[in-house]
């Protein structure tokens, strides 16, 4: 049986998605909790791999499991055998998919939030869920002015990070909105994939955009340069969030 799963987590102590040496992955947290209830290994497949402190309000993966457990049945079965390992990673849905679904090369599109929160006050029930910049307030204005460049089919080379192992950087950016919502500052981003570190240095570039260090114009700029060296700082993990998976 192919089961697919949508899944939330704080990425705040884990590594990211996946499986790895040095810490607790959502990914290694996922395999455990299927060995621990049904006595047989199982690789999870995500539809992406976030960073380490990257959360996620919609990660969807897969996995296949001989048994007939039903959807229900393995929804909840998870979720118990998560809250004994004390991962902060919870199951929101579970269905039986066709064999040739899967998480990853099935999707069509990927979204992403971004919370900037821009207050002079402390935020000790957003610590490690938002970026705090407490000044100066930023321009939202110029900041959408400056969003428009990237949007459509780009090299994002100057937004890529380092060690990335796409075999192009060059992607269609499909939406990026920008809300102010009480605080905080929502980007809402959309494509159907990403290259390393794109969403975190476009949110960097943006805000400097947004603090008058670069004007609206320096984003296009600094896009047609293709050097990471011309963009911003890059926004730190925290504030982003793996949204949806579109397929």
């Amino acid at each position: 049986m192919r089961y697919k799963i949508t899944v939330e987590y704080d990425g705040t102590n884990l590594v990211g998605w996946q499986k790895q040496k040095d810490g607790p992955s959502v990914q290694e947290f996922l395999e455990k909790a299927i060995e621990g209830f049904s006595h047989r290994q199982a690789e999870v497949f995500g539809a992406g791999r976030t960073d380490a402190g990257v959360h996620a309000l919609g990660q969807v993966a897969h996995f296949d499991l001989e048994t007939d457990l039903s959807a229900f049945k393995m929804q909840e079965s998870l979720n118990a055998l998560l809250r004994e390992l004390q991962a902060p990673v919870g199951v929101l849905d579970c269905e039986c998919v066709d064999e040739n679904f899967h998480a990853r090369f099935s999707a069509k599109g990927r979204g992403y939030i971004y919370r900037l929160l821009n207050r002079r006050g402390p935020t000790p029930l957003r610590v490690n869920r938002v970026w705090r910049l407490p000044f100066p307030a930023l321009d939202v204005e110029a900041m959408r002015q400056g969003a428009q460049y990237l949007l459509g089919n780009h090299d994002f080379s100057s937004f890529r990070g380092a060690g990335c192992q796409a075999l192009s950087p060059i992607k269609t950016l499909d939406k990026l909105d920008i809300a102010v919502v009480g605080d905080e500052i929502i980007f809402t981003v959309e494509a159907r994939s990403f290259i390393y570190h794109q969403v975190r240095n476009m949110v960097g570039t943006l805000a400097e955009v947004g603090s008058g260090k670069l004007q609206p114009e320096d984003v296009k700029r600094i896009l047609e340069a293709k050097d990471r060296t011309k963009a911003g700082i890059s926004a730190p993990a925290c504030g982003l969030y793996l949204s949806k998976v579109m397929y």
